[in-house]
């Protein structure tokens, strides 16, 4: 196996610095699908329907999101890891209850997940200006996204 068949644009110190920005992108957004997912599968509730449905925008949303950060990290010669066993020791995000939830108890989960979640990327933004202002603008739209997200889910708890 190779260990650096992709050359990058970026100086080695700048590449290792996105890489790992890149790589903590991934491994939240991997996180999100599958958490998002298991809420959707166990949501009940009033309103069952539309949170089943929304649930699924923002599952969606997260797999778009994790192959965009993954192909980035790839372009600049980082091999991107969305293991299973990546993801469960280094996610950020809070983890979930197994079982059934109400609707309302997802909306707020949600919520809470998409708060903490953005203020991770403004930090990724933060942390990508100097070294790869093209990462960061990847990182700018998707947070725009995940704010959108936020505001209207927490337009549902309101």
């Amino acid at each position: 196996m190779a260990t650096t068949p992709i050359t990058s644009p970026l100086s080695d110190e700048a590449r290792d610095a996105v890489g790992r920005v890149l790589q903590d992108s991934v491994v939240d957004f991997v996180d999100l699908s599958l958490t998002a997912k298991q809420w959707h599968w166990n949501v009940v509730g009033s309103n069952f329907r539309e949170a089943h449905l929304h649930l699924d925008e923002l599952v969606d949303l997260a797999r778009t999101f994790t192959d965009e950060a993954a192909e980035r990290a790839a372009t600049l010669g980082v091999s991107p890891d969305g293991r299973a066993e990546t993801v469960a020791k280094d996610s950020g995000l809070p983890t979930t209850d197994a079982g059934w939830r109400t609707v309302e108890d997802v909306n707020r989960a949600v919520v809470e997940t998409l708060a903490g979640l953005i203020a991770r990327m403004r930090e990724r933004i933060a942390a990508t200006e100097t070294p790869d202002p093209v990462t960061q603008d990847l990182l700018i739209a998707q947070t725009a996204k995940l704010e959108e997200a936020h505001w209207m889910w927490q337009a549902k708890t309101a």
